[in-house]
């Protein structure tokens, strides 16, 4: 789906090094240690000399050394936020403290997020806790929040305290805040826990409920004033959210600190930036602004890494991204741009680098965009040209600064974004792209990618009892040596000719098939025998054995049942294939065929030879690699006699919709998220989702940017889309899941093996009803949804795969869930009908 709207970007602290706490040689509390009074706030220093401030997220905000409070009035957006650190860190273990206290006041029914921050050590990473505070009454209140509150953390390396979620705008104070040391009038009992694993605690009283939302991720944004300005670019919005549960929350980050930023709306955590690993030392850390590290995030979502608008609209002849670079191809009139929110870069940032490779003779104009308002459609644009930076390009990759002082009359207290225009038409590649400390230009460099590593073991040359069979030497173009029918999913893109396949594809998701039976064939014979491909050329591609459904009937779907794959670069030589037969976990005695797919590389694969043989020559000059385990393929139910609603992510206007009809109709169904979105406040999904697990529905995995997986290139890559899923999942959302659907359906050997290392036990949700949504829902005939539905229902299906992205299809909802429940099945949520000893009783 479509990405909207924009979130969090990581803001660094400059943390003046003056606290002369340490981490060792203290002795335990005999009083409460003070954070701080405000006496020092006007240099944004705390009580222990570390760096506190706002970011200037909020509307207004005072502090007053007589009175010891700050009073504030945060942005109605709910992007506001407030926090304070420990230069050296804190160890409340070694000082027995177990609480931290403070006066506050809000808005009566108001709530707020405390968020914690520690480390394993001063100079390492840090994960934020996060607890909510609800039940503010209007008045005045001593809040004491526990530090076992925040379960799983350091408490021997604490590093920060935020506030953020302000729920509503109006006047806010927060005074004096303290570590309680036991034995004081705000005494709570000792925790020193060390874990870094999740779990539920119980509230005190004052602070009722949990939470993992991921804050502070903020902006300063705002809906006034107006500006002229040099291009048209999407405006976007901020919607303030807020909710609470009953579960503390970790969220590990590797970036700078706080978990704060200025940013154009709210709620996400660190955990989805790849800066490098930052802990407050009293120096300003660059801000990354984008590194890169997704096609699918750039170019089908529009975000940067800082989770802001990023796009050409469509100006480019071509945007594509690879190892950390982004090359545009433009055309005339093309541009590009990358938006910040509103960051505040006065004395903190001296400008932007990047790395940059063009041909000589390249030009084109930076245009900076600062707004009083922090708006992206009211903003003042200020232009620079290549010549006026004195920028030359050679050919060569080069690091380029862009100095805010060369931008004669830009507000470096609210900038908002970068435009890239006038290009005269040659190629260009940038790499990272960040603000930089000070007025030295520092480079961005992204922290190395780590994954799996693959597995190097070999087993041992096995021999079948049956003899040879061969299934294709591709002498005939639409039957294979069995007389039975092969092919592929685009002609145009292979051909047959001479006793050779030559396959092009240019897609991931296309493939090549050659049935072995026109119903079913027992392979069990063959368990200790292999599959043997002779070929030229590229060996990276998907090799998969087909399963048949159980009655062996192509007219009852699903049809094929399953399929398990291998990579047959781990199984080749140069001129051979030699799979295990026995590598292939499906059921031997309905095999149905082989396919070829997931080509990854632009070289042909030239195939002259498909079959099974009863063992691997000698003259073999390639190995036999032990089989990586793959996430099974799930194309139905397994429970007898039921039926799932598997629905995709679509928009939130019809959310509300969607949940009124299957409330009506009295059944739960499971909805597949895509991370990144969800992260995103302005798209609300989070909310959407969290109602939807309230109302007893699944909510599982559907990437984080919704890219084809075969089509990345590198494993890192899938990691990265699998990990920061879980990561956003389980940070809005607060759960896990084994359950997986890929984008577009696109599967095969690496993704699937990569699943199943990152998340063992998972499943890969296909689908056997398609209303085919996307393919009718804004036609003309929208109503081929419902002919689509009970196409396959009357097949037999009973896993359905479809989107609420268009109120056509969510207007046929109700009738897709009558017929279904005329079948006589029972309906229920994809985790009950695979029969999961862990989902809820039906």
């Amino acid at each position: 789906m479509r990405g909207f709207g924009t979130i969090l970007a990581l803001c660094a602290a400059i943390l003046p090094e003056v606290s002369s706490r340490s981490l060792v040689g203290r002795a335990v509390c005999t009083t409460n240690l003070i954070i701080d009074n405000y006496a020092q706030y006007s240099s944004h220093l705390n009580s222990l000399g570390s760096w506190t401030s706002d970011d200037g997220s909020m509307t207004s905000l005072t502090a007053s050394t007589a009175n010891k409070k700050l009073s504030f009035t945060p942005k109605a957006d709910g992007s506001s936020y407030f926090y304070t650190t420990f230069s050296n860190c804190v160890s409340a273990t070694a000082d027995r403290y177990n609480a931290i206290t403070f006066p506050f006041k809000g808005p009566a029914g108001a709530s707020f997020t405390l968020e914690l921050q520690t480390a394993s050590s001063c100079s390492g990473s840090y994960t934020s806790y996060y607890h909510d505070v609800t039940g503010l009454t209007g008045s005045t209140q001593t809040i004491t929040v526990p530090l076992s509150s925040f379960p799983g953390a350091n408490l021997g390396v604490i590093v920060a305290w935020a506030w953020s979620g302000f729920s509503t705008a109006g006047s806010w104070e927060l005074g004096q805040t303290s570590f309680v040391c036991p034995g004081g009038s705000s005494s709570v009992p000792v925790s020193s826990t060390t874990s870094t694993t999740s779990t539920s605690s119980t509230a005190p009283p004052s602070s009722t409920s949990s939470s993992s939302s991921t804050k502070p991720t903020t902006s300063t944004t705002s809906t006034t004033s107006s500006s002229t300005t040099s291009t048209t670019r999407p405006t976007t919005s901020t919607t303030s959210t807020a909710s609470t549960t009953s579960s503390s929350t970790t969220s590990t980050t590797s970036t700078t600190k706080p978990t704060s930023s200025t940013s154009s709306s709210s709620t996400s955590s660190g955990t989805t930036s790849t800066t490098s690993s930052i802990v407050p030392t009293g120096t300003c850390q660059p801000l990354l602004i984008d590194d890169w590290a997704s096609q699918s995030r750039l170019t089908f979502l529009f975000y940067n890494a800082m989770n802001q608008p990023t796009s050409d609209d469509g100006t480019m002849t071509s945007i594509v991204v690879a190892n950390n670079r982004v090359t545009l191809t433009p055309k005339a009139n093309s541009y590009f741009y990358s938006s910040f929110g509103c960051v505040s870069a006065t004395n903190k940032y001296g400008g932007i680098s990047l790395r940059i490779k063009a041909a000589a003779g390249t030009t084109f104009n930076i245009q900076m965009q600062s707004s009083s308002t922090c708006s992206t459609s009211a903003f003042n644009g200020f232009d620079r040209t290549t010549t006026q930076l004195g920028w030359t390009f050679d050919g060569t990759e080069k690091l380029y600064n862009i100095p805010f002082s060369s931008f004669s009359g830009l507000d470096t207290s609210k900038l908002t974004t970068i435009l890239f225009i006038t290009f005269n038409n040659k190629p260009v590649t940038f790499g990272p792209m960040a603000f930089y400390c000070g007025s030295t230009p520092t480079e961005y460099i992204p922290p190395p990618t780590t994954t799996g590593s693959d597995p190097s073991s070999t087993v041992p040359v096995t021999s079948a009892t049956a003899g040879a069979l061969v299934i294709d030497q591709f002498a005939n173009p639409d039957s294979n040596a069995l007389g039975f029918w092969h092919g592929g999913d685009d002609p145009s893109q292979y051909s047959i000719s001479g006793g050779k396949l030559t396959v092009n594809f240019r897609d991931t998701d296309y493939a090549f098939y050659s049935q072995i039976s026109a119903t079913c064939r027992d392979m069990s014979t063959y368990e200790g025998g292999y599959l043997h491909i002779a070929y030229s050329g590229s060996n990276l591609f998907t090799v998969a054995l087909q399963q048949h459904n159980s009655g062996c009937n192509e007219a009852v779907a699903p049809y094929p049942e399953t399929w398990d794959v291998v990579e047959a670069r781990r199984y080749s030589s140069a001129s051979d294939i030699y799979v295990p037969i026995s590598h292939f976990n499906i059921i031997k005695s309905r095999v149905i065929g082989v396919a070829l797919k997931a080509f990854q590389s632009s070289a042909s694969t030239v195939i002259t030879r498909i079959e099974i043989v009863q063992t691997v020559p000698s003259s073999f000059t390639g190995s036999i690699s032990a089989k990586i385990p793959t996430a099974p393929l799930l194309f139905a139910c397994k429970r007898p006699n039921s039926f799932a609603f598997a629905i995709d992510d679509g928009v939130p206007e019809l959310a509300q919709q969607v949940l009124q009809i299957i409330r009506e109709e009295n059944i739960k169904v499971t909805f597949f998220t895509v991370g990144q979105p969800l992260l995103d406040a302005s798209t609300n999904l989070s909310n959407v989702y969290t109602e939807m697990l309230s109302r007893g529905h699944q909510v599982a995995l559907h990437t984080f940017t919704h890219p084809k997986m075969e089509s990345l290139a590198t494993t890192a890559d899938m990691d990265w889309e699998i990990q920061q899923d879980v990561a956003a999942v389980q940070q809005k959302l607060h759960i896990s899941s084994k359950y997986y659907r890929p984008p577009f359906g696109n599967e095969g050997a690496r993704s699937r093996q990569r699943l199943e290392a990152n998340i063992p036990g998972s499943q890969v949700i296909h689908w056997s009803v398609d209303v085919e949504d996307w393919l009718w829902a804004t036609s003309s005939t929208p109503q081929k949804q419902l002919d689509a539905f009970k196409r396959d229902v009357n097949k037999g299906g009973n896993l359905v795969v479809m989107h609420y992205l268009y109120p056509s299809t969510v207007n046929y909802l109700k009738q897709f869930i009558q017929i279904a429940k005329a079948t006589g099945k029972q309906l229920m949520r994809v985790d009950q009908c695979m029969m999961d000893p862990n989902a809820p009783p039906l």
